[in-house]
């Protein structure tokens, strides 16, 4: 598995939300301009424009200020960072996120959206609506504990 799969699968499809998810799928799906190559935002993640309305975002920024509503340059680069850290702790290497990166940066873009397309679709595939997961966990708890 190429690595930069490997960290989109087990660093940042975790860890992002359902409504992110679904935000980045639409946005691959119809080549939305706002999806950003080459820079976590625009405009740029500086501290002078921190308090700036987010017009455009990587993959992963797109998921936050999208996905969760997230509005300004400083939210969504705190929201990537938060992100990039917890997917170089999911898979114990320092900086392991560079290799998703680095990879959704410089992959031309129609060979970027359906490669990663296809892997947001993974990602859903293999999630339930919390309020559909629930009730059935609650279900079969008691029956594996009676039966043991």
């Amino acid at each position: 598995m190429e690595s930069w799969r490997k960290v989109w699968r087990e660093g940042f499809a975790p860890v992002l939300s359902r409504t992110g998810l679904m935000a980045l799928r639409r946005a691959l799906t119809g080549d939305d301009g706002r999806l950003l190559q080459g820079s976590t935002t625009s405009p740029p993640p500086l501290m002078c424009v921190q308090d700036w309305p987010v017009e455009a975002a990587c993959a992963l920024g797109f998921c936050g200020w999208q996905g969760e509503g997230l509005e300004t340059v400083g939210e969504v680069e705190e929201f990537f960072a938060r992100a990039c850290f917890e997917a170089d702790q999911r898979l114990g290497e320092p900086a392991a996120c560079r290799w998703f990166l680095n990879w959704f940066d410089d992959t031309p873009r129609d060979e970027m959206r359906r490669e990663l397309l296809a892997e947001v679709e993974r990602a859903l595939a293999d999630r339930l609506p919390v309020d559909q997961v629930a009730p059935e966990l609650e279900q079969i708890k008691p029956a594996k504990t009676a039966a043991a």
